[in-house]
């Protein structure tokens, strides 16, 4: 195997794996959207809030995906794998701090 080759196999792994992760992330940040939805439902019905934690996920999804494209169309092109991962870099922090909110949310009542 020469050298260029090696270099085109590790850059192809490297981008399968920011890509993999970027995925994990996305889960991680739709996660802390569901849980949040499921400590909330002694309170709210539970089709209400799993609803509005679903699709708060998906505008978030929308709005930051678009907002990184533009980015990633200005600054990284022809680099999707790194779009991604920082999509799912924000989701995951987003679902996180939803997830830590809901405590906020139950305390209230």
């Amino acid at each position: 195997m020469g050298t260029t080759s090696h270099a085109i196999a590790v850059h192809g792994s490297a981008r399968r794996l920011r890509i993999w992760l970027g995925a994990l992330l996305l889960a991680v940040g739709l996660a802390g959207h569901v849980f949040a939805a499921r400590a909330i439902t002694p309170y709210v019905p539970s089709y209400v809030a799993y609803r509005d934690h679903i699709a708060g996920f998906f505008l978030i999804l929308a709005v930051t995906g678009a907002i990184v494209a533009a980015l990633g169309w200005r600054f990284w092109r022809g680099r999707r794998d790194t779009m991604f991962l920082v999509i799912g870099a924000i989701q995951a922090i987003i679902g996180i701090i939803v997830y830590i909110e809901r405590f906020r949310v139950i305390g209230m009542h």
